[in-house]
């Protein structure tokens, strides 16, 4: 995250994603695959570290990292068409959504707000524990009851974010606000 000042001298903080160009590999539409849809490739990977499969897929127009598929309402793209940041433009409201930081195994007190229980009245080692689970007339744990347990790891979507500013020469996005993940996270920019 980095912040950006505008002529009025307000501060925006803003989030700086790096958006490599994609390529269309494949147009999927309703008469062979039943939904209309756009895969996309991105990023570069080591020949030797993709299968004979995609390697057919994709033979005359690279080795990617990644293949992406993305609905589509109407057929506007070609297979080999370039698709890189300035499809955006600035004060676009954007959507963005990726995986958040995993923070592992976390007690009811920070996972889901819990208040612990009192340290007075001979209670010795309970203030963050959860308390009664209510078992009353049933013998099993309720479902969805909220416990401890891993958190973090889950997809996330942010909406209404404004493009703030796009650098087509650096593939660089300067997005408002916060964005999930941590560096280096795959990140999924999809315009309102």
């Amino acid at each position: 995250m980095s912040e950006v000042f505008t002529e009025s001298g307000l501060v925006i903080p803003v989030t700086i994603l790096s958006a490599t160009p994609m390529v269309v590999t494949q147009m999927k539409d309703e008469s062979t695959d039943g939904y209309k849809a756009v895969q996309v490739g991105f990023g570069t990977r080591r020949e030797k570290r993709i299968n004979k499969a995609v390697k057919g897929h994709t033979k005359e127009l690279g080795n990617f990292l990644k293949l992406k598929e993305f609905r589509l309402k109407d057929d506007t793209f070609v297979r080999g068409d370039k698709i890189d940041v300035s499809v955006f433009t600035a004060g676009d409201v954007v959507e963005v959504s990726a995986i958040s930081k995993g923070k592992g195994f976390q007690g009811v007190v920070k996972r889901h707000g819990f208040a612990g229980g009192p340290r007075s009245h001979g209670q010795k080692h309970s203030e963050r524990e959860p308390g009664s689970i209510g078992g009353g007339l049933r013998t099993h744990v309720p479902k969805g009851m909220r416990m401890a347990g891993r958190m973090g790891g889950d997809r996330i979507t942010v909406r209404n974010l404004k493009v703030v500013e796009v650098n087509p020469t650096e593939n660089i996005i300067l997005v408002s606000g916060a964005v999930p993940g941590r560096r280096g996270t795959i990140v999924e920019i999809r315009g309102k």
